[in-house]
């Protein structure tokens, strides 16, 4: 039997979407400072953009313009969209969900107009999108699946049948803080650190996992 309902994070799971995400952080960084960003930590992966911009404010001892550049990313993300790149296996996984009659939606900590905007370009089948600016908690708090889950209709009783997939260890501590099982994506870190975050199952990209299920 297929897991009651699939919940997805976004940047590295159903999109690459790192070069969009760094050239407006490069933009952004640069107009508001004058000086070069420094590279991305790999340990920042899947954290709230209030946290990574605090991170490149604090490399130049800035971090009192932490939301100034917050905010000015935003913009740029959304003047200068760049489409992501889709990760293989997403419409394929989608169009299996859709027939199946089960229910599916995204929890990430970009923000709803990034999230938007890319599913648009994309022509994605996601109808149930939750964003950065829904969470009062953001991840790796367990409130973005509990929410999600609550909105595509399931109980608490439920959470354990349901499936979380994720690339970073941030949400893969936030699925199982939910109590539901977190399965791992390899696009950001390796399958003993994801396995050692609680994933129960852990694939290359979507593909391998509607592979998986479809046997």
């Amino acid at each position: 039997m297929l897991p009651k309902g699939f919940l997805f994070d976004f940047d590295g799971v159903i999109v690459d979407s790192f070069n969009s995400h760094y050239s407006a952080w490069t933009s952004a960084f640069k107009e508001l400072f004058n000086e070069e960003i420094a590279p991305f930590p790999k340990s920042h992966t899947g954290k709230t953009p209030l946290i990574i911009a605090e991170y490149f404010c604090s490399v130049i001892g800035k971090e009192h313009q932490t939301e100034e550049l917050y905010h000015l990313k935003d913009e740029h993300l959304d003047q200068y969209f760049t489409v992501p790149e889709l990760l293989p296996g997403v419409r394929e996984f989608t169009d299996l969900l859709s027939e199946e009659k089960i229910p599916y939606g995204i929890a990430s900590n970009a923000t709803k107009q990034f999230l938007k905007n890319s599913i648009h370009h994309l022509n994605l089948n996601f109808t149930t999108v939750f964003g950065v600016q829904d969470y009062e908690k953001p991840k790796p708090d367990p409130e973005a699946y509990k929410t999600l889950a609550k909105a595509l209709g399931f109980k608490e009783k439920d959470f354990k049948d349901l499936w979380v997939f994720e690339d970073s260890l941030t949400g893969t501590k936030a699925a199982k803080a939910a109590g539901m099982k977190p399965i791992g994506i390899l696009t950001q870190y390796s399958e003993a650190e994801l396995r050692e975050a609680g994933s129960i199952l852990v694939f290359p990209t979507l593909l391998e996992a509607y592979q998986y299920l479809v046997k």
